[in-house]
């Protein structure tokens, strides 16, 4: 019965090659290698004080594994390591962490982009999730539903208009309207997704908590506008006249912004002529308001002579 033969380990077979090369170029024996073992060659890399990586790099190299094996104890793994570094370091780089009012932001800002081009009853949850690069879960975790969504959305471009519609101090009563009708058509300009979300549909179309927003912005501009002309309370045909203007430059900002085929400075001087026009005719059936029209002219032409 023949002898089972223990393989060969590592160390003898590398020593043994060694031998055979050395033979071959006529140099004699090669010394054999001292009895190193893994635990031993590790001991010794940890001792000069060398990473556990590269250590492990070394004991490899010891024990007559090829330098391009051992060394990938350094460097991770070799290719696919070093791909999935890249992959996960670009990852990192495009990615930014947002507060929780940054990513509410964002998924508003989506959504009134999508608000401003369709009905509300048009847009899902998960169009605005796809629009804000989030998930479906999160927009539901901020908001509970589309409703909410378009509330908060509503909400947030009201909110910028009221800041930018706080009544100028300085000038004429007509000047001071300029100042207003310009603040109003930065918004217009500068969030016309907000302001067309806000306006689409028309009043015939707004019930709840929508109309109420809604109103509130309207009775933010009449005050805006009286705190203008320096009136406090309107009599009931000044109101009739100025809201019939409201709704003037509202459709006017909406169609601007759909056709933007006059410039806007053009259209702001429209509009304040159309009021004085309204005004005016409006004077002839309600003494107070001649008498107001009477005052405007006066601040802004200056007093007439007989």
């Amino acid at each position: 019965m023949m002898p089972r033969l223990r393989p060969k380990s590592a160390q003898q077979r590398v020593t043994g090659s060694r031998q055979s090369e050395f033979r071959a170029r006529g140099l004699g024996t090669f010394p054999p290698f001292p009895p190193v073992t893994e635990g031993a060659a590790l001991r010794e890399a940890r001792e000069n004080g060398q990473a556990p990586r590269v250590a492990a790099a070394v004991a490899g190299r010891a024990l007559g594994y090829p330098s391009c094996v051992a060394d990938r104890a350094v460097t991770g793994g070799g290719r696919r390591a070093n791909t999935r570094d890249r992959r996960a370091g670009g990852a990192r780089q495009g990615r930014r962490r947002l507060s929780v009012d940054e990513r509410r932001d964002e998924l508003i800002e989506a959504a009134l982009q999508l608000f401003s081009t369709r009905p509300p009853e048009d847009v899902s949850i998960d169009d605005v999730a796809a629009a804000a690069g989030a998930s479906r879960a999160l927009v539901y975790h901020y908001f509970g539903g589309k409703y909410e969504l378009y509330l908060a959305a509503l909400g947030n471009a009201a909110n910028k208009l009221s800041v930018l519609l706080e009544p100028p101090t300085e000038g004429s009563p007509i000047d001071r309207l300029r100042v207003s009708l310009e603040r109003y058509f930065d918004f217009v300009e500068s969030h016309a997704a907000g302001f067309t979300a806000l306006l689409r549909g028309g009043p015939a179309d707004r019930s709840g908590e929508v109309g109420e927003i809604v109103d509130n912005i309207r009775q933010l501009l009449l005050g805006r506008t009286l705190a203008a002309m320096e009136v406090e309370t309107p009599t009931p045909i000044l109101r009739i006249t100025l809201r019939s203007w409201m709704a003037s430059v509202e459709t006017a900002g909406l169609d601007w912004l759909e056709n933007r085929d006059i410039t806007r400075a053009e259209l702001e001087r429209l509009l304040v002529d159309q009021l004085i026009v309204l005004l005016h005719v409006a004077g002839q059936h309600a003494p107070d308001i001649s008498d107001l029209f009477d005052r405007l002219a006066e601040e802004e032409l200056g007093p007439t002579t007989a």
